[in-house]
């Protein structure tokens, strides 16, 4: 019987025709989202405003590259995560753990003045958010047979329900902060994942009996050696901070080439297991493509938060009327473009079928139009200040993109990986994102004064061009990915 079916008839419940435990995770991932965009909102702008305006007084360059750094780590420690569901603990305890761990963390942001409150609060909230995401998503495959053509649409509306998180967080927050300080705001996201933290212990038991099974349970006998190895890495870690070879001036390229290492050790680590079969090996090879191509993808998309949260706060016009509105909520345009286009994709993945276009299309699809998004910032340079409608026009290209790769991508991380690799095939998604995230923060110090137009014309061109690889590399991954879209 498949996991789908046993869960259904165990609850006795569905959701929009999917699997009744599918509501309890879109209920998690949503509020963990609301908490940690309504954060991400003020993030910047906390960094950089003057401490006269409640912020923290940093260079602008620097503060826009700590978040892409930031951000970057979020997803870096869904490695973490990961290892500890496969290896220890199971998905769905890891999932609860962070949940509380995130709680705190804004808890820390919202009480614990100047940086100190950014540094423990960001600390927890980024190891966190990379526990409950990977474990999240991986839930949500495990919903599933692998060849369930609902798949790919039970993800869009997962995918929908983070993004009404995204959605109601950056709102609340920057209103809260425009009217009581950057503390208040950070209070709101910490209640927020208070109340997602509750409606999932509710809902817990609904979940199938597999998601609290360890896939590849660690020998007692290695636990020492690995404890041994954790702390030799936080040791690690440590004096690369104290010596001074680890700073916040380069603190994101660190992050970078950090992700980069972990991603070929990871791949070649799974490649080499022989818990693998020769298929399965095969499908990880063809994740390879998909992994470059999401990381470039995610290096513009991400902007968002760094490049153009800045632009938002300098070149947008925000006036509606006599009211102007707080440069934190450009951050939810994308959102409602989510919710409103989340379900149209999914009934259009489920209208298809097995005729839709193949996973390595869609993604050629999406990079194509997030590079097409930036070069029409190129026209824009010559106003004194963006008309808003400009920027949504943007922002709705971006979010086409999005649709089209994002849970597209985390669909096809559950479906290629190995049984012995799930939740950390997961990772490897959020890996290629966290890449792409670091170079968000990255390539935003490369829109300076002068160099505008060469900026959007290499940024667009290089995702256009990757775009069109992909689609030409879609009769090598088909062959690769055998039965698997």
């Amino acid at each position: 019987m498949s996991t789908v079916t046993s869960n259904t008839q165990r609850t006795g419940k569905t959701f929009f025709g999917h699997p009744g435990a599918l509501a309890n995770l879109f209920s998690v991932e949503m509020w963990e989202r609301f908490s940690f965009y309504g954060m991400q909102a003020l993030l910047a702008y906390y960094m950089y405003y003057s401490v006269a305006d409640g912020g923290l007084g940093m260079d602008k360059s620097l503060a826009l590259s700590l978040v892409g750094a930031y951000g970057g780590a979020v997803y870096l420690s869904t490695i973490l995560g990961a290892w500890t569901s496969d290896r220890l603990l199971g998905p769905e305890r890891v999932l609860f753990i962070s949940a509380v761990g995130i709680m705190i963390g804004h808890i820390a942001l919202a009480l614990l003045p100047g940086f100190v409150g950014l540094s423990v609060g960001l600390i927890f909230v980024a190891i966190g958010s990379g526990g409950l995401k990977a474990n999240a998503v991986s839930l949500v495959g495990s919903l599933y047979d692998k060849e369930d053509p609902r798949i790919d649409a039970g993800f869009s509306l997962f995918y929908m329900g983070v993004n009404i998180g995204g959605l109601i967080g950056p709102l609340l927050t920057g209103l809260l902060h425009k009217e009581f300080g950057f503390h208040v705001g950070f209070g709101a996201a910490a209640v927020g994942m208070a109340l997602g933290l509750t409606i999932y212990s509710l809902g817990r038991k609904n979940l199938p009996d597999t998601v609290r099974h360890v896939a590849n349970p660690l020998p007692a006998a290695q636990r020492k050696r690995y404890a041994l190895l954790l702390a030799g890495i936080l040791a690690v870690i440590l004096a690369s901070l104290f010596s001074g070879l680890v700073t916040p001036e380069n603190l994101a390229q660190v992050i970078a080439y950090v992700v980069i290492a972990a991603s070929a050790l990871y791949f070649f680590l799974i490649l080499r297991s022989k818990q693998i079969t020769e298929t399965e090996r095969k499908g990880v090879w063809a994740f390879i493509p998909f992994y470059i191509a999401s990381a470039g993808f995610w290096a513009l998309f991400q902007q968002q938060f760094t490049f153009i949260a800045a632009y938002s706060d300098t070149r947008l016009d925000r006036h509606l009327g006599g009211w102007e509105m707080p440069p934190s909520w450009v951050q939810s345009i994308n959102p409602v473009f989510i919710i409103l286009m989340a379900s149209a994709f999914a009934a259009l993945w489920t209208k298809l079928g097995k005729r839709q276009p193949h996973t390595a299309v869609k993604f050629g699809l999406s990079l194509v139009i997030v590079g097409s998004a930036f070069l029409c910032f190129i026209p824009l340079e010559s106003l004194t200040m963006t008309p808003l409608l400009a920027l949504v026009g943007i922002l709705f290209l971006c979010t086409v993109a999005e649709l089209l790769l994002s849970p597209i991508g985390q669909a096809v991380a559950t479906k290629l990986a190995p049984a012995a690799f799930g939740t950390q095939m997961v990772a490897l998604f959020f890996l290629s994102v966290s890449l792409g995230t670091t170079l968000s923060g990255v390539l935003a110090g490369y829109y300076t004064p002068g160099n505008e137009i060469p900026y959007f014309i290499s940024m667009g061109g290089t995702a256009i061009v990757l775009g069109v690889c992909m689609m030409a590399a879609t009769p090598a991954l088909k062959k690769l990915m055998g039965s698997v879209r």
